[in-house]
């Protein structure tokens, strides 16, 4: 066991030798999917896994850090704290229950403390069949034109129609307007993309490689910015299927939200990315859920990746505000205290054990 402060990391390179180190002295089956991409400080960036447990066990749970790049300090953490924690291996392995770590799932954003992946793209927003035509976000379109202006911090007039937009159609509508998702900006905030990116292509890789055979399948996809600070939201991450949400609800307790009728502090989302299981194990039975850890208040979220994505369209900004920006970012996705870690870690450790009593059947499951 090692001390929960240790678990964290203050850079993805640091995060990734954490994670490798741990999985090699746990003994683990150690992969790495190499990025065309070098990170923010030249090094090596990849999506790296490790595989606890039997191969072929028919029960699998998966547990994913970095969808959203800087969310990757959060998870991370977790990941490399589960790979010390001698208790929670024995609780897995004692119940035949195979346990993959991907880690990094968006190792770019990660490295560069972005939140989309290199080309711009929400990679929970870009599973689609991108042979049919893409959802439509009318809110988005009318609210693109507000979200960067020409000089950064906005000023008094783009303060003001920010507010008046608000006030007129409610924070929930900014909020859905803007992180549904959508597919007719490239240079605005949570795009789609056109195709599938490269982290899409490598997840649905490890997928059909570690998932395909399984009978039984949990995911646990680690993320922040959303709710109180250092609360854990359970949201059911799976299709709209009454059964597969009563079941979440067994395992995790009621308390599990859904994007579906409208108990999760998100909005309805597309494109999202658990759909892949689908694909890579149409045999299992496939029971999941997003852990939202909350930071700061939403609109400060907002306000962070507005920043983030003005600063990608003018990387002629001083050197001053560019690093003021990328501080707020990492604020708006990452509580740096002890306390917020300590919580961080019990939370997804008592969902972890929770997710391997349900897929053991020791929780009311089918």
């Amino acid at each position: 066991m090692i001390a929960i402060p240790e678990a964290f990391s203050t850079s993805y390179a640091k995060a990734r030798v954490k994670f490798l180190e741990a999985g090699a002295i746990a003994g683990l089956q150690l992969a790495s999917f190499k990025h065309p991409l070098p990170g923010r400080d030249g090094e090596q960036l990849a999506t790296d896994v490790a595989l606890e447990g039997d191969p072929a066990s028919p029960r699998l749970l998966i547990v994913s850090s970095a969808c959203h790049g800087v969310e990757g300090f959060c998870g991370s953490g977790v990941q490399v704290f589960a790979l010390h924690d001698a208790e929670w291996r024995a609780k897995a392995r004692d119940a035949g229950v195979a346990v993959l770590y991907i880690h990094a799932l968006n190792p770019y954003g990660f490295s560069h403390v972005r939140r989309v992946t290199q080309e711009n793209v929400d990679l929970n927003r870009n599973f689609h069949d991108f042979s049919a035509p893409m959802p439509v976000n009318e809110g988005y379109r009318r609210v693109h034109p507000l979200l960067f202006p020409p000089t950064w911090p906005p000023d008094a007039a783009n303060q003001a129609a920010i507010q008046d937009f608000v006030a007129r159609h409610g924070l929930a509508a900014w909020q859905a307007a803007i992180t549904g998702g959508q597919y007719e900006y490239p240079d605005g905030l949570f795009y789609g993309g056109t195709a599938p990116t490269w982290s899409n292509q490598t997840v649905r890789a490890i997928l059909r490689e570690y998932a395909g055979h399984a009978s039984h399948v949990a995911w646990i996809d680690l993320h922040t910015g959303l709710g109180p600070n250092g609360v854990g939201e359970r949201i059911y991450a799976g299709a709209q299927d009454d059964a597969a949400v009563a079941r979440a609800r067994r395992w995790w307790g009621q308390q599990v939200t859904s994007i579906y009728d409208g108990t999760s502090t998100s909005a309805l989302l597309t494109g999202l990315m658990w759909t892949a299981i689908y694909d890579a194990a149409p045999q299992a039975e496939y029971t999941g859920i997003a852990m939202e850890y909350g930071t700061q208040p939403v609109m400060d979220v907002l306000q962070a990746l507005r920043a983030d994505q003005w600063l990608a369209l003018h990387p002629e900004a001083p050197p001053e505000l560019a690093a003021q920006i990328k501080a707020q970012v990492l604020a708006a996705f990452y509580t740096d205290t002890d306390a917020w870690k300590g919580q961080i870690i019990s939370q997804a450790r008592q969902a972890m054990f929770e997710a391997v009593d349900g897929l053991s059947g020791r929780a009311g499951a089918a």
